[in-house]
């Protein structure tokens, strides 16, 4: 089973934040990563940001 991630680097970032977030499900990380958002980005909570995260979101090997 392929794992689902994203990583804070292929985004524009001032902090040049290097998090990678990893789960089993899209909506596990779809979930983690707008919290990371929100709280470290200082994004608000939002469909036009879930699209854009969601957009990220690629399949990994598993480990």
């Amino acid at each position: 089973m392929a794992r689902k991630a994203i990583d804070c680097r292929d985004f524009p970032s001032e902090n040049r934040c290097t998090i990678v977030i990893s789960a089993d499900t899209e909506q596990e990380v779809l979930d983690a990563a707008v919290a990371h958002a929100v709280k470290s980005h200082g994004h608000m909570d939002s469909a036009d940001l879930r699209a854009q995260i969601r957009h990220g979101i690629k399949e990994t090997a598993s480990v």
